[in-house]
């Protein structure tokens, strides 16, 4: 695809999508939305990482409200359906490691958007604010599932009844991400993160995201039947074999995601 909206770059495992509407502050509109989608899709084929992230000054502003018609005329529920949802579960459903590195503001879907990837780091600068009911809408792009897992229903209730600011470094404290480094450090610490997740046990990635996201479903018992299931299947990984063989030999594991 020739992107218009987005730039994709693959290098030495790591996938590397960037909103490109830095005019608008990469608001998202239904082209960015396919071109995201399939950005996903043709690195999870080609990397063992991915990271999505802004160009400029801003990750991810929200909805583009210019795009589509009136207010009036807008088919909110249509766009989630068909727009939204394939490009989230694209992100939510990648066999491989996904990171956001959120640069800046990231605002409404833009800020659902990012809480889509397995690790949020942002700089010390970004911020993450649910504005809906600002223009009197409920959170969506996932909002409504990821926030109440990640901060407690009372904190998720109260950022977006009030469509507060939340900073990078207090969604840290809150549990919103993962971590927040100081803007002049950003770019090269998160770039640090993907490498090393692209020169991990790519197939043991996925067994562990397997296992984390069905435990809020499972009882205990099955949740210990998951984890012996999928400890076999890591088991039998080339990498596995090497991991240990490494740890005996003291020296560092040459994984092949494998």
């Amino acid at each position: 695809m020739d992107y218009q909206t987005i730039t994709l770059k693959i290098n030495e495992g790591v996938g590397v999508v960037t909103l490109n509407r830095p005019d608008v502050m990469n608001a998202l509109n239904a082209q960015m939305r396919r071109e995201i989608t399939h950005a996903i899709k043709a690195a999870e084929a080609q990397a063992r990482c991915i990271v999505l992230t802004g160009e400029g000054r801003s990750f991810c502003s929200g909805q583009d409200l210019s795009d589509g018609g009136s207010a009036a005329t807008l088919d909110m529920e249509g766009t989630l359906r068909d727009e939204y949802v394939p490009m989230l579960k694209a992100i939510f459903d990648c066999k491989v490691p996904t990171i956001s590195a959120v640069n800046g503001p990231a605002a409404g879907a833009g800020a659902n958007l990012a809480l889509a990837a397995d690790v949020v780091i942002a700089s010390e600068d970004a911020f993450f604010l649910q504005a809906f009911t600002r223009i009197g809408l409920i959170p969506d792009a996932g909002g409504t599932y990821w926030l109440p897992r990640q901060i407690g229903s009372a904190r998720a209730m109260g950022a977006a009844l009030f469509a507060d600011k939340v900073t990078a470094t207090q969604a840290v404290e809150w549990g919103m991400i993962y971590e927040a480094k100081p803007a002049a450090e950003f770019a090269d610490y998160w770039q640090m993160r993907a490498q090393s997740l692209a020169q991990g046990p790519t197939a043991t990635y996925q067994h562990l995201k397997t296992a984390i996201r069905s435990s809020y479903d499972n009882t205990l018992d099955e949740q210990l039947a998951l984890e012996a299931k999928l400890q076999g299947k890591c088991g039998v990984t080339h990498d596995f074999v090497e991991g240990v063989t490494a740890f005996l030999e003291k020296r560092p594991a040459a994984f092949k995601g494998q």
